[in-house]
């Protein structure tokens, strides 16, 4: 298949059931809360993307100004969240993406938001763009596997979905990765430049020309989180460090590590 073909393909995002029966529950109150509502759509990827798209569609003419849940909130009225919520509710029901974990997807991305919303506070990155790119970074990965799924699963064989080297196994195997996807669908969803090259770029932020320091950020953030997936020990991460991508940034292997402290002894909350 081809890139073009994946970008057109028709597909289903699933949402986290609880978030969604949360929110739910939420916007049904006299007088809803709308830092609530942007707690629990900013923890679900599928919510933030569909939430986006809406506040930067032609309707709203703010086209690839809205980087953020707590923006879009601003500009979108309850009334479209409580539609989208109710649409959400159907699909979240979706239990299955063939060789991906979906609690582990969802826990992992959030990581990655909150390790990239740090990142970029410390370099001088625009902090919300960079939680919502860690947010929604992983997202190509995710319909590649709704689209391709026999495809995907012959390259699990070898690599398994938060495997480092997934990206170039993909490019490699199909011509293209799920960096290339998730920025292809967020152009097509009109989001911020920003968000888009962050996106892009993400595997190899300061290669050949590029210079994407929110790539770069994110680039950091998701090593960090594939760390703690893998259950690497100190001497593993010190070893696997992107230290070139923090090299340019100025951000050592400490640094990235203390940023939104997690318990690295506690299990994943599924």
């Amino acid at each position: 298949m081809q890139l073009n073909a994946v970008l057109a393909s028709q597909f289903v995002l699933p949402s986290i059931p609880r978030v969604v029966a949360l929110l739910l529950s939420e916007l049904e109150r006299e007088e809803a809360d709308l830092k609530r509502i942007n707690q629990l759509i900013s923890q679900d990827p599928a919510l933030t993307i569909r939430l986006l798209q809406l506040s930067n569609s032609g309707f709203f003419k703010l086209s690839g100004q809205i980087h953020s849940v707590s923006e879009c909130l601003a500009v979108v009225g309850l009334s479209h969240v409580r539609t989208m919520a109710h649409a959400s509710a159907t699909k979240a029901s979706l239990k299955a993406v063939v060789g991906i974990n979906l609690q582990q997807y969802w826990s992992y991305s959030l990581d990655v938001a909150k390790v990239s919303r740090s990142l970029a506070g410390v370099v001088r990155q625009n902090q919300q763009a960079a939680f919502t790119a860690g947010m929604i970074h992983y997202v190509g990965e995710l319909v590649m596997r709704l689209v391709m799924p026999a495809e995907m699963a012959r390259l699990d064989r070898d690599l398994p979905a938060l495997d480092a080297r997934r990206a170039k196994a993909e490019r490699k195997t199909f011509g293209f990765n799920y960096a290339e996807v998730g920025a292809g669908l967020a152009r097509q969803w009109q989001l911020p430049e920003p968000i888009v090259d962050a996106l892009a770029f993400q595997d190899a932020p300061f290669q050949d020309d590029a210079y994407e320091p929110l790539a770069g950020v994110l680039h950091l953030a998701a090593w960090r989180g594939r760390s703690r997936d893998a259950g690497l020990g100190q001497r593993e991460m010190a070893v696997t460090f992107p230290g070139a991508v923090g090299d340019v940034l100025s951000l050592d292997i400490d640094m990235v590590l203390q940023q939104d402290p997690i318990d690295w002894t506690s299990p994943r909350a599924g």
